[in-house]
């Protein structure tokens, strides 16, 4: 739903007032040039931890406090249209419309943003349900996250299609039957077609 932080690095850039560019982690978008992002993939690093290097190195450039809203707050500073793929407010929109009820299982939520921020978002309100790790006690890729989240929407495993852009992810929603969908944050539009076949709708919808 929310564009990736690796996305964002050159809003963030100017909101901490570094030259272009001084964000050199970049993710899924040049795994050779991210050395942590590849430990991360290759299972031998958290994602947690990941993003607390981040943090540190931002602390560092800055001379702000290492704490994650902080961060966050310089990347995801833009409207709610702003920081958010339509293609997946139009993927929510059309489940709603066919009767399918829509969940959001996120890890992160309030662990990366402040209550003022979260409340700025109102596609939040758009969803049905909620899991949210910090909340919640588990995160994903525990399999108790996915549990949870089919419990408290009423559904069988099964009949859950499950979008996530780290593979971890995806292969937790698999232990408990969830079918999977791969959202690439660099090319989203296949995983998006695919979560609409999956679900039944349109092929052709926007």
């Amino acid at each position: 739903m929310l564009l990736t932080p690796f996305e964002l690095r050159a809003a963030g850039e100017r909101s901490m007032s570094l030259p272009p560019g001084t964000l050199t982690w970049t993710g899924p978008f040049d795994p050779d040039a991210d050395a942590d992002w590849r430990v991360f993939q290759s299972g031998e690093m958290k994602e947690t931890e990941y993003w607390r290097r981040r943090c540190e190195e931002f602390a560092d450039l800055t001379g702000e406090p290492a704490e994650m809203p902080a961060f966050m707050a310089h990347l995801y500073r833009g409207s709610v249209e702003e920081l958010t793929r339509p293609e997946a407010r139009a993927l929510i929109a059309e489940a709603k419309a066919a009767g399918i009820p829509v969940g959001l299982l996120t890890n992160d939520l309030r662990s990366f943003h402040d209550q003022e921020w979260v409340d700025t978002m109102t596609v939040l309100a758009e969803f049905d349900f909620m899991v949210e790790g910090r909340t919640d006690g588990v995160m994903k890729p525990d399999p108790r996250a996915y549990e949870l989240m089919v419990e408290r929407m009423g559904v069988a495993p099964e009949e859950c299609v499950f979008i996530d852009d780290q593979p971890i992810n995806l292969e937790g929603a698999r232990t408990i039957g969830m079918q999977t969908v791969y959202l690439n944050p660099v090319d989203p539009g296949p995983g998006f077609a695919q979560a609409r076949a999956l679900l039944g709708l349109d092929a052709g919808s926007p």
